[in-house]
């Protein structure tokens, strides 16, 4: 049963799964401090755009087109394509939406993160939250905020080089059916630039299977800069595009969703989505400058 904290329990990837109906959760004690319900604290957030601005504006160059289909208001459910080793697109969606628009952005990620000593404070400070359904339905129906997820989970991060901007399955359709429970659009996200941020060589299953993780990665980084390949991203311009928000025509807060319209919400969003990332690769001249 939801309640008032957030849901932590542990999941494959970051895709959203389906979920049963939820109960309304008892409504937030006050706080002292800035730190919401989720672990999230905007001078944390404040501080972090200092720091990543020169990054995003100088380094990734990131552009943007059809930012303004994202609402200015309400919840909505942002879904993007995923790569790299350590990926960066999160990052540059969740800075680029909350400076350009003013709205936080929550990105729903594995549990392992929150559970990452240190960093998973940090991570929860930046506005990541553990993706469980629970916590993406009160995200978006009850606090009607932005909340951005990967359905590709470490499937799309896990590709090699050769399969770059090749999207994987998308989970189950987990994101449409919260979509739909939550009565909320869902805003596809198409990012050109962070596969080649840190591309994945090659995957080392063995050890993989000894530290109980899904892939271990192999980077152009690391071969090239060593130890510092792994926190060193090669300045690949990113590009981003908002396609239209898609509705479905479906009442929220139903015991259950048929799962063919489930499957072919997720499916038609999915191919949408590829077709765009061809279109933008075709009009990108080069991988540095765009």
């Amino acid at each position: 049963m939801p309640t008032g904290r957030v849901r932590e329990r542990p999941a494959t990837s970051g895709a959203l799964l389906p979920l049963r109906r939820p109960l309304p959760a008892p409504p937030p004690e006050p706080r002292s401090s800035d730190v919401d319900e989720w672990g999230r604290s905007e001078k944390t957030r404040s501080l972090m755009r200092q720091i990543y601005g020169p990054i995003y504006h100088r380094w990734f160059r990131a552009d943007w087109e059809g930012l303004e289909k994202i609402p200015q208001n309400g919840g909505a459910l942002l879904v993007a394509n995923h790569a790299g080793a350590i990926p960066a697109d999160a990052p540059v969606i969740m800075h680029g939406i909350e400076e350009e628009l003013g709205r936080p952005v929550y990105g729903l990620a594995d549990y392992l993160f929150r559970s990452l000593p240190v960093i998973g404070t940090a991570w929860a400070r930046g506005g990541g939250v553990p993706a469980h359904p629970d916590n993406a339905y009160r995200l978006l129906r009850e606090q009607q905020q932005l909340a951005l997820v990967f359905p590709e989970g470490t499937k799309g991060t896990g590709k090699v080089f050769s399969e770059r901007y090749q999207l994987r399955r998308f989970g189950r359709g987990g994101f449409v059916e919260i979509a739909m429970r939550a009565g909320v659009p869902v805003v596809p996200i198409t990012v050109v630039g962070s596969e080649e941020a840190m591309p994945i060589v090659a995957k080392s299953s063995r050890l993989a299977k000894i530290i109980g993780v899904p892939y271990v990665p192999i980077t152009a980084n690391m071969l090239l800069l060593g130890p510092l390949g792994l926190l060193g991203y090669f300045p690949a311009k990113f590009k981003l595009r908002v396609l239209d928000p898609v509705t479905f025509d479906v009442p929220p807060d139903q015991d259950r969703y048929p799962r063919s319209r489930v499957f072919e919400g997720a499916e038609s969003i999915r191919q949408e989505m590829q077709k765009n990332l061809y279109d933008m690769l075709r009009k990108r001249r080069s991988v540095w400058f765009g």
